[in-house]
């Protein structure tokens, strides 16, 4: 690094300070690059080194056949739900048509919005919107949001699809945004759940916490197609709500074209700290009934279905950098072998943050359109 650029960094750090103002460090780092031009230190953060990652993941791939796909996804089902079969009869227990929410008032090309309440065990629930335009293209988005909280913090991209004619149906993630943090009773004594961590404490042989994430979904979705008559079912989801997406779109093949952005690797690349995940990405009961190897190509595999990774490249959160080349090329050969899937990795190098850019939402569109 030469005098000038050392001077320059010198300079920014003094005016931060003396004007007082708190930036994280990912912000400050961030600036710099951009100020700087220094995009490399970004896609150093998270590159693979082909001599620590094994070259061969295939012997990890469980599916082989058709078979074995209608084997894993009954697997995952009986883990989730206990039974053998997704139970399409069942609805939401409150629907509320036409409502106001004052945070959405503003949105181009919506014509009302629906209220979705789900109640679940230990008094957990979901609540859902389902957004519908004034100007329909007849298709549906199922919208998940992350960790970050409510799904109100994908406005814009709910927005987006909406101008562009689809309904959107927006989740947010258990515990998360206005679903509530009940507080239960467990052989430690009363929990309050205030983190997805907390879901150990209530897992048992007769119940499994990964049915919070899946079963609002479930639900609404059965009752979207008995009462709707859309075209095609999407799902896109942007960090925790991209792994939502990736293993509901496995299980599920209602859904047609999915998208996860930011949302998993597998879990023997994740040497990253940033990239470990919560209990739900690492609950490995689950992942030894499918890992996600076996998962991306689940959530591919049917008639005109298709599963679509989205990883920013300089992403400050979560899964930055190249890694997925590791196993890209093994998943589109297993996907191609079984006829009638598809998958696809798109890496976003167009911005700095953890989100849905506006790249990543061409890059939705047309895949959709097509």
């Amino acid at each position: 690094m030469n005098k000038k650029n050392i001077l320059i960094i010198i300079g920014l750090v003094i005016i931060f300070f003396g004007l007082g103002i708190s930036l994280d460090s990912n912000k400050i780092n961030n600036s710099f690059k951009i100020i700087l031009g220094l995009e490399q230190f970004s896609s150093n953060q998270n590159t693979f080194d082909a001599e620590f990652f094994e070259n061969d993941y295939s012997q990890y791939i469980h599916v082989k056949s058709v078979d074995d796909i209608s084997k894993l996804k009954i697997g995952l089902i009986n883990y989730v739900w206990k039974e053998n079969t997704l139970n399409h009869s069942n609805f939401p227990g409150n629907i509320e048509k036409n409502i106001v929410d004052q945070n959405y008032s503003d949105l181009k090309n919506l014509k009302q919005i629906d209220k979705f309440t789900i109640s679940m065990e230990y008094d957990v629930n979901s609540i859902s919107y389902l957004f519908l335009p004034d100007n329909s293209n007849n298709n549906l988005i199922i919208y998940h949001q992350g960790h970050s909280g409510d799904f109100n913090n994908g406005k814009k991209t709910i927005e987006y699809f909406l101008k562009n004619g689809y309904s959107v149906l927006a989740f947010s993630m258990p515990l998360l945004g206005m679903n509530n943090q009940p507080t239960v009773d467990t052989e430690f004594g009363k929990i309050k759940l205030v983190s997805h961590e907390y879901f150990r404490f209530i897992e048992s042989q007769n119940f499994s916490p990964m049915k919070f994430y899946f079963e609002p979904i479930k639900i609404s979705l059965n009752y979207v197609e008995e009462n709707f008559n859309f075209d095609n079912f999407y799902m896109v989801g942007i960090s925790g709500g991209g792994w939502t997406t990736s293993v509901y779109s496995a299980i599920d093949e209602r859904i047609s074209k999915s998208f996860s952005i930011a949302g998993s690797i597998p879990l023997s690349l994740r040497i990253n700290v940033n990239d470990l995940g919560d209990y739900e990405q690492t609950l490995p009961n689950f992942y030894k009934i499918a890992n996600y190897f076996d998962l991306y190509i689940l959530a591919s595999y049917g008639d005109n279905r298709k599963h679509v990774q989205i990883f920013n490249k300089y992403d400050p959160c979560c899964f930055s950098g190249n890694s997925f080349k590791n196993y890209e090329n093994q998943i589109e050969i297993a996907v191609s072998q079984l006829g009638k899937s598809s998958f696809q990795i798109y890496l976003d190098d167009t911005h700095y943050e953890h989100k849905i850019s506006e790249n990543a939402l061409s890059i939705m569109i047309n895949e959709m359109e097509q």
